[in-house]
């Protein structure tokens, strides 16, 4: 049984400035809820209730996030507001939710190297703060229930475009049954000529505690940061790795255009706002 869940949010969100300024990118909302909580609640519809965040400067109002706001609870209550009241309450509900700092900004490994006290000797999800999955079947679950079956780590993948992808880690494999590959190698970022294949890794993997030791034997690049690319490359050396295609959708928020995508999608499935959103819609086609 998998119990524990590792949440990386302590980068800066530079393509969101000037937003992200005083504001981490991980609680810019998707409709009325911060991306943070979608990853949260992913979590949690995996059946894991053991969270450990990796934050850093800039980040505390993810902390407050989810806890208990007792004024505005307050204040919530005394109007008669109790829709919105138990709203806020179920946050803090969630789950158990422990952070901890990332001191310097030394890539995602190195993120992942702060929670080696909290995974102790357990295998345990890794769920990308700023990476929202749209999916039927939660996406951790996807994980967790082949890691069941095979017992070895497990990465998210999905297909992109040939010539997108030197923007992913992408991986080296054969499939072994369908939406199943056995993982031979991973490449960071190649060109589109070189790459072995166009299935990157989703923002979500499902690891055991022996990728910490693989994370130590990694030097830093020039730029100072310690990649998890780098340590799965050790990690598939030494036992099976296995990649599972996701079933449902990454949504694209890395990017502004994206963003504004992702938000109207997911607004069009809120049923207090559905149908007039629809009708603007077709004013503006109208008009363009």
């Amino acid at each position: 049984m998998i119990r524990k869940a590792v949440i990386p949010a302590a980068g800066f969100g530079t393509r969101f400035l000037p937003a992200t300024k005083s504001q981490p990118k991980e609680m810019l909302p998707i409709v009325d809820t911060p991306v943070i909580q979608y990853v949260v609640e992913e979590a949690v519809q995996a059946g894991i209730t053991d969270l450990l965040m990796i934050i850093g400067k800039g980040k505390r109002s993810i902390e407050e996030h989810f806890d208990r706001s007792f004024q505005l609870e307050r204040q919530l209550e005394a109007r008669g507001k109790t829709a919105e009241l138990e709203a806020i309450r179920r946050i803090s509900e969630l789950a158990d939710i422990h952070f901890v700092w990332q001191k310097e900004m030394r890539g995602l490994g190195d993120a992942v190297q702060c929670a080696r006290h909290h995974v102790n000797d357990e295998p345990f999800v890794i769920l990308l703060g700023d990476t929202v999955i749209d999916a039927v079947k939660p996406a951790a679950l996807q994980l967790v229930e082949l890691y069941e079956r095979l017992h070895e780590p497990v990465i998210l993948l999905e297909e992109v475009e040939p010539k997108k992808v030197s923007l992913y880690g992408i991986i080296d494999g054969d499939q072994i049954e369908p939406g199943v590959y056995r993982i031979r190698d991973f490449v960071e970022k190649p060109r589109p000529e070189k790459a072995p294949s166009n299935l990157a890794i989703a923002s979500r993997y499902l690891l055991t505690p022996d990728i910490m030791k693989c994370i130590r034997q990694i030097t830093p690049g020039k730029d100072g940061e310690i990649g998890l690319t780098e340590a799965l490359r050790t990690l598939v050396k030494n036992r099976p790795v296995y990649g599972l295609k996701l079933e449902g959708r990454r949504c694209d928020i890395g990017n502004k255009e994206g963003f504004i995508r992702t938000n109207l999608e997911f607004a069009l499935k809120r049923d207090d706002m559905a149908e007039n959103l629809r009708q603007y819609i077709r004013q503006l086609a109208e008009k363009i």
